[in-house]
């Protein structure tokens, strides 16, 4: 387990990936400010960046599996019934940090009320570096720059999105630079970061009570019971935590199982030996949101390991890799830990 995914990811494996006729094709489309990414004309999932008046963040949104269910919630943007409409800011599938030289970068959103604070962070989209569609695979490389208060910006983002399709798999590579610009930046541990995805009604864990969870600002949001009809999510980690109690805690993986109409799927998120921080902690709620997030041991911790409060000198890079798998059908751990050993 240990080099337990990498050994060949990001290197062209092919993790699971059954058929290789599948053609994968990006299409850019400026005005609509989106990349779309199809599997023999099927949709996959689209680079959105529609700018600040709609998003803070570019994000992928919305995501499917191989069945063409919806993995990600649909709220705010395309709502759904029978969805939460809880936090506004999570948006299909992101990467932002709640404390960057004192700027929220995590809870920014149109929606946001005068009970939060600021000041507020916004990654601005900046361009389409390149694009090349493939039998077997697909690659994306984007830029955008992380805005500070003032409008200046403080980190340049260049990321990497490797895309893989199979008979009964979905899988997204990210690979994502950050350079410190003009100062020197900080990462204040906050529990509010680093890879993202809110995910499907289906594919919350069922609640039995309604919850109140605050952010780093001590605002507080309520999240009601809804109705369990259908609800069949769980959290399940490498190291064979699950439910509830994986948040907070570190490993390798976090496999969510589900069904979503007829279809059985486990989206599987994977750190990186290379990352900081590894094995990362898991912001991890039953609610729906699915989160890593290496860059706050004190926090997730509850004070028991030393502030990391990462720091990047001006000038200087430092890169994270994330993997995402959706997987149809039952997904054992040993199965899985066969496909990414």
């Amino acid at each position: 387990m240990r080099y337990f995914l990498f050994s060949c990811l990001f290197l062209g494996s092919t993790l699971a990936i059954q058929a290789q006729s599948n053609r994968i094709q990006l299409t850019h489309n400026e005005d609509q400010k989106r990349v779309t990414v199809t599997v023999d004309g099927k949709p996959f999932t689209a680079y959105i960046y529609p700018g600040p008046t709609v998003l803070k963040k570019p994000v992928l949104y919305p995501i499917l599996s191989a069945g063409g269910n919806f993995i990600t919630r649909g709220w705010p943007l395309d709502p759904r019934p029978g969805e939460r409409i809880d936090h506004p800011h999570h948006v299909g599938m992101w990467f932002n940090y709640g404390d960057v030289n004192g700027h929220d970068f995590w809870n920014n959103s149109i929606e946001i009320g005068p009970e939060h604070k600021g000041p507020f962070g916004t990654i601005v989209h900046t361009g389409v570096k390149s694009m090349k569609s493939g039998k077997d695979q697909a690659d994306l490389v984007v830029t955008a720059d992380w805005l500070g208060k003032d409008g200046k910006a403080m980190l340049q983002e260049t990321t990497t999105y490797q895309f893989r399709a199979g008979a009964d798999n979905r899988i997204i590579d990210r690979i994502t630079t950050l350079k410190a610009v003009g100062k020197e930046v900080v990462f204040t541990d906050n529990k509010e970061g680093l890879i993202a995805l809110r995910v499907a009604r289906q594919l919350e864990q069922p609640s039995t009570k309604p919850e109140m969870f605050t952010d780093a600002q001590g605002v507080a949001t309520k999240v009601p019971v809804l109705d369990n009809a259908g609800v069949t999510g769980l959290y399940h980690t490498s190291e064979g935590v699950e439910g509830d109690a994986v948040w907070g805690t570190r490993a390798q993986w976090v496999k969510l199982t589900g069904t979503l109409g007829n279809e059985a799927v486990s989206v599987v998120l994977t750190d990186h030996p290379k990352n900081i921080g590894y094995p990362t902690y898991w912001h991890a709620r039953g609610y729906g949101l699915f989160a890593a997030n290496p860059l706050a041991p004190s926090i997730f911790s509850n004070g028991k390991s030393p502030a990391l409060n990462y720091t990047l000198p001006v000038g200087q890079s430092v890169t994270f890799r994330y993997r995402l798998l959706i997987q149809s059908g039952n997904l054992t751990d040993v199965a899985l830990k066969q496909l990414i050993k």
